[in-house]
């Protein structure tokens, strides 16, 4: 394993003196801990991502001419719909 520095806040590093202390490590450990659980989480999510956007079909959209302000805005025309 390699080492690094990190820079932080005095109550970031406090809460992680105490939450390696509470699971019996170093602060070290605790956040390289921390680093590889993202790493994981994020890695997974990617590839769940990719996953999904293999199979997802595309989607063909017609045009359509687009709404104008009073159309957008019709109050009465929302009202009648109810």
């Amino acid at each position: 394993m390699k080492n690094m520095t990190i820079t932080a806040e005095p109550d970031v590093l406090r809460w992680a003196r105490m939450k390696a202390a509470e699971e019996d490590t170093s602060v070290s450990y605790f956040v390289g801990r921390m680093l590889k659980e993202r790493m994981l989480r994020e890695r997974d999510y990617a590839a769940a991502r990719r996953e999904h956007f293999a199979v997802l079909k595309p989607v063909r959209f017609q045009k359509a001419r687009p709404f104008s302000r009073e159309e957008l805005h019709d109050r009465a025309a929302l009202r009648r719909a109810k």
